[in-house]
């Protein structure tokens, strides 16, 4: 059979370097005690080879590419039942596998945002994620308040997950070659469990804190209108990329009785 050629409108590259790709398929550590782990569109299984090979796990793929889906089943016979064809992003995955499960896979750099907030509906049942994407987007993915990459989905995905950026992949490995660097995240599921706030509150504070990030909280808030009493506070001459996760949760906090 042969190769499937990479779609632009899929955002596919496929990876050509083995070891690479060794090295993102064994950065999964088990963390919560999942067993099955759902990679993300495997192309031609460059990751699959080496997930199928950790035998303590039970792998499941979704691919949206028809000719990738003929590729695997054709190479991968132990994946007979266990590629879900289709859009990973319209996917009710609380209904298609076993929970709790990992995600993987070099994420096409046109939904890889989308992805991590799938994961975030998705988390109770979500213990662990190791992505490539972009290494503008994984840099912003790990970076830490206070820093110019820290933005929405940074916040949100620190509310609920331990983040670390694990390597830089260059574009040659690639084909076709990418325009721009690729960087490996591990994100862990960590402790809490919910927050002592309105979620839906938390997450319209965080958006719109960040929408006029160059302007202090007072000035990017202004539109909630609130007291005197409430804005005079000093946290609001701060800009949103100076708050921490904590920080975040205080200032919805302080803002819920107003709203």
């Amino acid at each position: 059979m042969k190769e499937v050629k990479a779609k632009k409108h899929l955002g596919q590259h496929f990876l050509t370097d083995m070891g690479i790709a060794k090295d993102i398929a064994t950065a999964i550590t088990g963390h919560g005690g999942y067993k099955t782990v759902l990679e993300i569109g495997p192309g031609m299984g460059v990751l699959t080879q080496y997930l199928i090979e950790q035998e303590q796990y039970d792998l499941y793929t979704a691919e949206i590419d028809t000719e990738s889906v003929k590729w695997l089943y054709a190479h991968y016979p132990r994946l007979a039942g266990k590629i879900l064809e289709g859009d990973y992003l319209q996917m009710d995955m609380k209904g298609v596998l076993p929970t709790p499960y990992a995600i993987i896979g070099n994420f096409p750099y046109n939904i890889s945002s989308q992805i991590f907030f799938k994961v975030l509906e998705d988390r109770e049942n979500v213990p662990e994620v190791v992505g490539m994407l972009q290494k503008e987007v994984a840099e912003r993915l790990s970076a830490g308040h206070g820093n110019r990459d820290y933005g929405i989905l940074t916040v949100l995905l620190h509310t609920w997950y331990d983040v670390e950026y694990l390597f830089t992949v260059p574009e040659h490995v690639f084909n076709p070659p990418p325009k721009v660097k690729s960087g490996v995240i591990r994100a862990k599921r960590n402790s809490r469990t919910s927050l002592p706030v309105d979620e839906k509150l938390y997450k319209m504070v965080i958006k719109q804190s960040f929408q006029q990030r160059r302007k202090t909280l007072r000035n990017a808030l202004k539109s909630l209108n609130l007291p005197l009493e409430v804005t005079s506070s000093p946290t609001f001459d701060l800009r949103a990329e100076q708050l921490s996760v904590e920080d975040f949760i205080t200032l919805t906090k302080t803002i819920q009785p107003y709203l």
